[in-house]
């Protein structure tokens, strides 16, 4: 049995990943609730090191950065107002880089998103953050209506163990799987932060 193309492929528009030279960094949700909130992410850790040397490499090389922040629920999930709605202190941005506030998954929904964007002048973005199958997906997928060419980079980006019927999806498990839906027509995705520097 021969390889599978991706739609991308069989539609003749795949394209070459992007790198940071071309292209915006989009950081999504990375907020204090995916450590230690309701949301704690197993994959947290090595993803936000992934996500720190995206940023240093974006910062060293002045390029353009967008921080995507939920405004989730007062007294509850990503907290707008507590500290699990404020950004991880490691990843937070600098005075300056752009904030955009949202309150649905889908980063373009309801936000100045797209007009951020646009001002940067890239139809590339490089993209990481939390988490794969809510706020990455609909927005990498909202991504492709606007016109914009999306680069995931895989190690930069997490998601939860979510329930499935009786049992349990494992986050490895939901990630690989939304990771391979987005490659096949909504992405390119790479392995590690180095392969966009």
């Amino acid at each position: 049995m021969t390889q599978p193309l991706s739609m991308l492929q069989l539609y003749g528009r795949a394209y070459a990943p992007a790198t940071l030279g071309n292209a915006t960094l989009l950081i999504i949700d990375p907020q204090q609730e995916y450590r230690m909130g309701t949301l704690a992410l197993p994959g947290l850790e090595p993803a936000m090191a992934q996500i720190a040397e995206l940023i240093a490499a974006a910062r060293s090389q002045g390029r353009p950065i967008i921080y995507v922040r939920h405004l989730g629920i007062p007294g509850g999930l990503l907290d707008p107002q507590g500290k699990r709605g404020h950004f991880l202190p490691e990843l937070a941005p600098q005075p300056g880089e752009t904030v955009v506030e949202k309150r649905l998954p889908n980063a373009f929904a309801g936000t100045d998103l797209n007009d951020r964007l646009m001002a940067h002048g890239h139809l590339d973005l490089i993209v990481c953050g939390f988490m794969t199958h809510s706020s990455i997906s609909s927005t990498v997928r909202a991504a492709k209506d606007y016109g914009y060419r999306c680069t995931l980079v895989d190690a930069a980006i997490a998601t939860r163990d979510i329930p499935l019927g009786e049992g349990t999806l494992a986050a490895a498990d939901l990630h690989r799987m939304e990771m391979a839906a987005l490659a096949d027509n909504f992405a390119v995705v790479v392995p590690h932060a180095r392969d966009v520097l």
